[in-house]
């Protein structure tokens, strides 16, 4: 059967398809000539596996270290933040990925397959550690805790380095005018991962048993590999003049990339905004059970409020950025829904309005997508010479680390001011379950409002930079084609 009778009997087969376009299908317009739509989506396998690897992480185990192992909550949550660790280092493996000199004429390819080992080898070490901290064995308690905390921090390591390399990749196989698009993709990938697998390991772990747990992680660490392997295969083309390229300094790079315009102000940004964002994430649904009493099942259908939130900014997002709409404009846009989904919340609590909570997650979740798509196009908009990796590194670091305090600060201050209105110091009006919350709450709309003014200058500064039509002058020449 030839391409065109097969196209034809699809044609037949799926009559409403071929009425269909580009625009009624989410990111199906993500594809290019130069990365079609097939090798794209099998490259968007790693962030699946990363979405996988957080939800096992920062959900399951969390839950299960603290409340099943009994193992200490400070303890877990220095384990979880372990990977914060090397969150700097994601702008020298972006650096060293675009400077990779390799006898196989690779750059990107290394690096995401290494970071693939290390993901798999931090949950192959899981069990052991778990089976240790069960008590199952004569060794004393701090092997076990110091074999988990390994685990976690080799994971992490391995997501970042791997998350790194392959959105480098993906923007080096992708047009400039099919960027935002492929963004958009890659992010709605790594949310599709991480709603799959918690969905997954609810069914998987619904009755719970250690030996279960063990072989959840061990088929997470199999699945993995599978999946990134699968992600990697035959995706960089071999370049032999990369056997001997030259390498660069890193210091000198990072410094020519500090001096390009805006570049320090928008890695401020970045980190102002995500800590925004993000401060309320292990609050927010205590806060929908303690102070608006909603169940257990409520708080947790929250989660999917916010991932539904997400989705619908990252198509905004690519639709917005694909026809021409600046990028930090777009990131600022995300930072006022941010101000009103804040300020709903907070009213949630006095007007006892459970919809008014659930509107309030689902704009936390618009706009936080919204900043994070806009800001990582504007990064990958930074690049020079092919050194986009190190821009998409630094991008990722700022975050990682502004995500990372932010969750730490959010927790704390909560008990803080809680703790002093409860005791009355703050005055007769404050006291109740919501004051330390809306602390919080409060706190995150006032960064909002900072990231807003820091991003404003922003606003323009790569406007041209990608621009695929000439662009004319003022006396009506055409200026160039870029």
């Amino acid at each position: 059967m030839t391409g065109d009778t097969k196209s034809a009997a699809l044609t037949r087969l799926l009559p409403g398809r071929a009425r269909l376009g580009p625009a009624w299908l989410p990111f199906a317009d993500a594809a290019s000539p130069e990365l079609p739509l097939p090798q794209l989506l099998r490259l968007s396998l790693f962030q699946v596996s990363a979405g996988m690897a957080t939800v096992l992480l920062i959900g399951t185990l969390n839950r299960v270290l603290i409340v099943e192992l009994r193992v200490p909550a400070w303890l877990v949550a220095a384990m979880v933040a372990l990977p914060l660790v090397f969150a700097p280092f994601r702008a020298l493996i972006g650096f060293r990925s675009d400077n990779h000199v390799s006898a196989f004429g690779w750059r990107r390819v290394p690096y995401l397959w290494f970071g693939t080992l290390m993901q798999f080898g931090g949950l192959a070490i899981m069990p052991f550690a778990l089976i240790l901290l069960s008590g199952d064995s004569r060794a004393p308690a701090y092997v076990g805790q110091i074999g988990a905390a390994f685990a976690f921090l080799l994971t992490g390591a391995g997501m970042q380095t791997a998350q790194t390399a392959g959105l480098a990749l993906a923007t080096d196989l992708a047009s400039p005018a099919s960027r935002p698009r492929v963004i958009a993709l890659m992010y709605g990938m790594l949310l599709l991962g991480m709603v799959g697998a918690g969905l997954a390991f609810g069914q998987l772990l619904a009755s719970f048993s250690e030996l279960r747990l063990i072989q959840v992680v061990q088929g997470s660490a199999l699945v993995t590999i599978a999946l990134n392997t699968i992600a990697l295969w035959k995706q960089e083309p071999r370049r032999t003049e990369r056997a001997s390229a030259s390498v660069k300094s890193f210091a000198e790079t990072w410094e020519q990339f500090l001096a390009r315009p805006g570049a320090r102000r928008f890695l401020l940004t970045v980190a102002l905004g995500t800590a925004a964002f993000n401060m309320q994430d292990i609050i927010l649904e205590p806060y929908g059970g303690e102070v608006l009493r909603l169940s257990v099942g409520a708080t947790t259908t929250l989660t999917a409020v916010l991932a539904v939130g997400m989705l619908v900014a990252f198509f905004i997002a690519a639709r917005a950025l694909d026809r021409g709409m600046d990028a930090c404009r777009l990131a600022g846009y995300g930072a006022l829904v941010g101000v009103f989904a804040f300020s709903a919340v907070i009213l949630a609590a006095p007007l006892d309005a459970a919809w008014l909570f659930r509107c309030g997650g689902a704009g936390i979740g618009v706009g936080a997508g919204l900043f994070a798509v806009a800001t990582l196009a504007e990064a990958m908009r930074y690049e020079r010479t092919g050194d986009n990796g190190l821009a998409l590194g630094a991008w990722g670091a700022v975050q990682a680390v502004g995500a990372g305090i932010a969750i730490a600060l959010g927790g704390g201050l909560r008990d803080i001011v809680a703790h002093s209105a409860d005791s009355g110091s703050l005055g007769s009006a404050l006291v109740g379950s919501a004051t330390g919350y809306s602390a919080v709450y409060v706190i995150e709309i006032v960064l909002l409002f900072v990231t807003l003014a820091a991003i404003g200058p922003l606003i323009g500064v790569n406007a041209g930079r990608e621009r695929v039509p000439p662009y004319r002058s003022l006396d009506g020449g055409v200026v160039a084609d870029v």
